[in-house]
């Protein structure tokens, strides 16, 4: 049963952080992948304990785990469809999955191998949950020196040109933050444009707010995490006047310390200033959350309201790279839950 009962939206979610502990153990097993547990309940009990990674280069490190099994099309294939199955029976009624086609080439793939595989997962959920709907944003990577893996980001983007009729919706930028100036990607964002393909760009998480600054020179509207952004007022005011959408994490920032408590977290004060804000999970099953968890930290240690976290809904279906017809009545069902609560 769900707790929040009006429509709910997740902008940023990655899907190599989204993968069942049941199929990861299962599917570990099949392609003799050792995993850090020897049974089931302790595996599950793993990711619960580590959740907590006190830095964002130590989260990333445990991405390992499930990018070991996605390297064919069967895992990959098998994860998009169980992870939307769950969001839809989590209520959502839209969400954004991303993932790095890139980084799963190790067994022969090809990023349009791995593009097609999450998006016939996808494609086949939706048949079955026809409450949701999902786009797919490819990740280029940050693994370095901007120059190690150019080519390969480029051809991330083409791939999403190539795919953007099938599913994909946009491109991003992930990462380790902070290794390499976030300006040498610009090449990424140029391709994107020339090709007609929507981007957003993860800064602002573990760095201050000059990476949001080089996302926002980039051209994009949406920042994945961005939170940092509060430390500097005047571009603030700028997000505020070109109408730029943060992709806040509350959870993922305290587990990655980029923020130390889930009190001190900016967000209520960057909604107050009038930045678009929005309320996403990150890395569901790596983190151990869901939108309903997140939604009660937010009202129980962040100071929101529900009407808050409504208006947070409303600014993602504003901001999400959907049809303009299907956010209409998304927004319509928002407003008539936000009069609800404020009557």
């Amino acid at each position: 049963m769900c707790k929040y009962t009006f429509p709910k939206v997740d902008l940023h979610l990655h899907l190599d952080g989204s993968m069942l502990p049941e199929s990861a153990w299962e599917m570990a097993a099949e392609r003799g992948i050792e995993l850090p547990a020897d049974t089931l309940q302790d595996f599950r009990r793993f990711i619960v304990v580590t959740a907590d990674c006190r830095s964002v280069n130590e989260y990333l490190k445990r991405f390992e785990m499930p990018l070991q099994i996605l390297q064919d099309r069967a895992a990959l294939e098998r994860t998009a469809y169980e992870l939307v199955r769950l969001l839809a029976g989590q209520g959502l009624r839209y969400a954004e999955i991303r993932f790095a086609p890139q980084l799963h080439l190790r067994r022969g793939l090809k990023q349009r191998d791995a593009v097609e595989a999450v998006l016939a997962g996808v494609k086949r959920a939706m048949g079955e949950c026809p409450t949701i709907d999902i786009g797919v944003i490819l990740c280029a990577m940050c693994v370095g020196d901007y120059r190690i893996n150019m080519e390969e980001n480029l051809q991330t983007v083409r791939e999403a040109a190539r795919a953007m009729g099938e599913g994909v919706v946009a491109v991003d930028l992930a990462g380790a933050e902070g290794v390499t100036p976030l300006s040498g990607f610009r090449p990424v964002f140029d391709l994107a444009r020339e090709l007609g393909v929507p981007f957003t760009c993860h800064a602002g998480d573990s760095q201050g707010p000059e990476t949001v600054r080089d996302a926002l020179a980039f051209g994009t509207r949406r920042i994945g995490h961005g939170h940092h952004i509060f430390e500097d007022r005047a571009l603030c005011a700028r997000a505020i006047r070109d109408g730029v959408t943060l992709e806040i994490c509350p959870t993922s920032n305290i587990q990655c310390s980029t923020r130390p408590s889930y009190e001190t977290h900016p967000l209520k004060q960057l909604m107050d200033m009038g930045i678009s804000c929005t309320i996403n999970t990150d890395n569901m099953i790596l983190s151990d959350i869901d939108l309903d968890k997140e939604y009660d930290r937010c009202i129980e240690y962040m100071g929101l309201t529900v009407p808050d976290i409504i208006r947070c809904n409303i600014n993602s279906v504003k901001a999400a790279f959907m049809a303009p017809e299907k956010k209409l009545k998304l927004i319509e069902e928002l407003l008539a839950a936000l009069d609800a609560w404020e009557r």
